[in-house]
């Protein structure tokens, strides 16, 4: 038996080894339109409609038993709140589209994109999906007036966003190696930074 040290593995390194190849041999594997077009179907029923009803429903019971007060200052806030929804709306369709074409994949992990996408709006924020949906469920909370609603937002965004930094980052390393490397030096994770882009839609063109 080779000392721990000579014998290249330990059972841990081996684990983590065949974890990882199990990972990219699940995000690797590209599924046809139809089959993308069908989750993003559903996915589009919970993000668009599911999760809004809820945030709806849930927030002036909620208020009311927290005794929280309304912040309700029309026309302010069916302004504002239109503007947070169409913007964040806005970001996240234009994602999913660009997912779909140049990625070839969604945004959900089990139909992951193939590509390293760096064409906008990836090239303005490395994560402009995450960014939409909070910008779209942030409008709705303005819309309604309602602090617990901000609540229901923002504490998920929060848990998002550490999950998106701790792990999905690191899967993108692994996936897509020094592209992905540099793509994450050059561009902000959340806040855009809109600038002239041609220099980051040139290759490597892989996903986030």
């Amino acid at each position: 038996m080779l000392p721990r040290g000579q014998s290249g593995l330990t059972n841990k390194d081996k684990g983590n080894r065949n974890m990882k190849d199990r990972l990219l041999k699940l995000t690797q594997h590209e599924y046809s339109p139809t089959q993308r077009l069908i989750l993003l179907f559903f996915a589009g029923i919970l993000f668009l409609a599911l999760i809004p009803a809820a945030l709806i429903s849930a927030s002036s019971p909620l208020d009311q038993a927290l005794h929280l007060p309304k912040l309700v200052y029309e026309p302010v806030n069916g302004l504002l709140g239109l503007l947070f929804i169409l913007t964040g709306l806005l970001f996240g369709l234009w994602s999913n589209y660009v997912q779909f074409t140049i990625g070839r994949g969604t945004p959900v992990p089990i139909m992951a994109t193939q590509k390293l996408i760096v064409q906008p709006p990836y090239s303005y924020c490395r994560n402009p999906m995450a960014l939409g949906a909070i910008v779209l469920y942030l409008g709705i909370a303005i819309w309604l007036g309602s602090l617990s609603a901000l609540g229901m937002v923002l504490l998920p965004a929060i848990c998002l966003l550490i999950y998106i930094k701790l792990i999905e980052e690191k899967e993108m390393e692994l996936r897509f190696g020094a592209d992905y490397i540099e793509y994450r030096r050059r561009t902000p994770f959340l806040f855009p930074r809109f600038r002239s882009s041609l220099v980051q839609n040139k290759e490597p063109n892989h996903e986030a």
